[in-house]
């Protein structure tokens, strides 16, 4: 029988699971999906830990625990997201040694409520990978403007990052240049970099549910109906192909510089009316990571037929959907700016929701 995952995985594409959960972790079925369907990571965020401890009673007991002791609700939240990252953290860590860092990497994210506070990031950055103490781990930093130089001091201190919230070729630029940054001040000071790894992570589906809702009001049966998601995934591919082959990069592999690779997230389907497994099986390249839901890592396992590097090709393609696009009177950068703003929402609220339904736990 065909083995898509497989064959995902062989064509150069990091299979990481977006989903974790004491339940996932003491069940087992973490460990099978690593076992049986080539998953090599995971990403995490404050919606998958909200929902985690909400619909969880393996939590009840430690919460309680912790108010005995004196915790607040924000302290308790961190002592068991990262209480489950660490344990993710060391059931992955052979595939982290066997990939030489390259994988087995699981993420946990900043408070999202400092998505526009550099300072803060950081030190929370510096506070979560101190608590963890895991090597595989990736600390996970929005790609707002405020973030920029926060990525730039995590990764000068040594810490590896999972650049998030991406949605455009302009901003994943600047997140490239930051990661560069920081290798070269890291360099500077005498410091080594060869443990450091990185992705940047471009949100893919909510790019084509916002286009589609304003070309449903300007253009009713555009051609462009979700085809902007996958074209924007294949130029930021094609950004980070021109700054791999920059001297500038060569200079810094030299001593060591590990990749900081192309993460597609959000790549569960929203419009039923397209293939649901469009937004991993158009996206694969080379040392790119999808990262997906396990509802469509199963749509994947049961009829995503892998057709090979279906990115690399389709530069001039892309170009030309977004120069249609702008005749058709979109404004990307609106787009990208209304979604970026959302998303940050979105994962505050998320947060607040957490800390919520364990201020309720008694």
């Amino acid at each position: 029988m065909p083995d898509n995952l497989h064959d995902l995985s062989h064509a150069g594409v990091s299979i990481w699971l977006d989903d974790l959960s004491r339940d996932r972790l003491q069940s087992g079925s973490l460990a099978k999906l690593i076992e049986g369907s080539h998953i090599v990571g995971v990403t995490t965020n404050p919606s998958i830990f909200s929902a985690a401890i909400k619909g969880s009673a393996l939590y009840k007991n430690d919460i309680l625990a912790l108010k005995e002791a004196g915790k607040n609700t924000a302290e308790i939240v961190t002592e068991l997201t990262t209480q489950d990252v660490k344990n993710a953290c060391d059931l992955f860590l052979p595939i982290f040694e066997s990939t030489s860092g390259v994988d087995g990497r699981v993420s946990i994210e900043v408070n999202p409520f400092f998505a526009h506070e550099t300072q803060m990031t950081i030190t929370q950055g510096k506070e979560l990978w101190n608590i963890v103490k895991r090597p595989n781990l990736l600390i996970k930093v929005p790609a707002t403007l405020e973030g920029l130089p926060a990525i730039e001091e995590l990764t000068a201190y040594g810490i590896s990052v999972n650049v998030t919230l991406i949605f455009s070729v302009e901003r994943y630029e600047k997140v490239m240049e930051s990661y560069l940054r920081g290798l070269e001040r890291r360099v500077a000071a005498g410091e080594q970099i060869s443990e450091i790894h990185s992705v940047a992570s471009f949100f893919v589906s909510r790019i084509d549910g916002e286009i589609d809702k304003r070309l449903d009001t300007m253009a009713p049966s555009s051609s462009l109906r979700g085809k902007i998601a996958v074209a924007n995934a294949h130029l930021a591919y094609e950004a980070f192909l021109k700054v791999i082959s920059s001297d500038r990069w060569k200079k810094l592999s030299t001593v060591g510089a590990k990749l900081q690779r192309p993460l597609w997230a959000s790549t569960g389907v929203k419009d039923k009316a397209y293939e649901s497994t469009r937004y991993v099986i158009e996206l694969v390249a080379k040392d790119c990571v999808n990262t997906m839901p396990e509802g469509t890592l199963n749509e994947v396992r049961e009829h995503g037929v892998v057709r090979g590097d279906t990115v690399s090709s389709n530069f001039k393609v892309a170009a030309e959907l977004f120069a249609a696009l702008s005749a058709a009177g979109i404004n990307f950068d609106d787009v990208v700016s209304f979604l970026e703003k959302d998303g940050v929402k979105k994962f505050a609220d998320a947060w607040q929701e957490l800390l919520d339904n364990v201020s309720a736990v008694s």
